[in-house]
């Protein structure tokens, strides 16, 4: 592999933008090539199934930019495809969920976490048993919040709508007294601030885009394939309604961009 190549994100949609933006901010030096599956969004009321052979999909998309690392900007995904994209793929994989959980599992006070996360990733059970491996005494409460990933599509990002909605979905997180939140979709950053005070300034909120560039520029590193000149300009493809995405995408990244439409194949891979 070549250090000068592209580390590769994708998503179901918008939402690893919020991953994009936090590896611009650690590895201004390389090059990223994003994929968001726009067509399909939101993975997370997929079976798993669906959801494997998306991510295999978008993995292949990405492979042939020539990137050097797949990162699965996705806790759907993450939930379900890692170890059969780690296995199918001659390339580092890398999902959302282990960095976000290890996280919460060290700056907990209480031993009480929450995760709010879609439906899919919820029922993989994925955070519970990564955050028990950190911290076998935490005890977390899981919340799926089907609603936030339309309301951060659409840009509701602080509407009264939006405020209602999650003021119904944490008010179990908030009933069992948790001290730590993890923001367990990539759409979910974007919704922040509402999080933030329905949930009280004493509790923290765990951002897994935030945790996975760190480890992103942790792998680079260490495997001695960090871009080392020049500083690259990201590029951006969708599965559909690229004007769509490039006007929202102002919300995550601070401007508008450019993406270019990419056609799914049919599915087989």
């Amino acid at each position: 592999m070549d250090r000068n190549s592209a580390v590769g994100v994708f998503d179901s949609g918008l939402g690893g933008l919020t991953v994009v933006k936090e590896m611009l901010r650690l590895l201004p030096k390389e090059r990223i090539v994003y994929f968001g599956d726009t067509a399909r969004v939101p993975y997370g009321t997929k079976s798993r199934s669906a959801i494997v052979r998306f991510s295999r999909e978008n993995t292949e998309l990405l492979l042939s930019r020539d990137v050097k690392m797949v990162v699965v900007a996705c806790n759907s995904s993450s939930s379900y495809a890692i170890p059969v994209l780690k296995k199918h793929y001659p390339v580092p994989v890398l999902g959302v969920i282990e960095p976000g959980a290890r996280k919460a599992a060290a700056v907990t006070r209480n031993n009480r976490i929450g995760v709010i996360a879609t439906a899919a990733t919820i029922n993989s059970g994925q955070y519970t048993r990564n955050i028990l491996k950190y911290n076998p005494d935490a005890q977390v409460i899981s919340q799926p919040c089907a609603l936030f990933v339309p309301l951060v599509e659409e840009g509701w990002l602080d509407t009264a709508a939006t405020r209602q909605i999650a003021l119904e979905y944490l008010a179990p997180l908030k009933e069992a007294g948790v001290d730590t939140v993890i923001l367990g979709c990539t759409h979910y950053p974007l919704l922040r601030e509402v999080i933030q005070r329905t949930m009280g300034t004493q509790v923290t909120l765990v951002d897994s885009a935030t945790e996975i560039a760190v480890r992103v520029r942790e792998l680079l590193g260490r495997s001695d394939m960090l871009r080392v000149r020049g500083r690259a300009v990201p590029r951006f493809y969708v599965s559909d309604k690229p004007q769509e995405f490039g006007r929202i995408a102002k919300n995550f990244l601070g401007r508008e961009l450019k993406a270019a439409k990419i056609t799914q194949g049919t599915g087989h891979v």
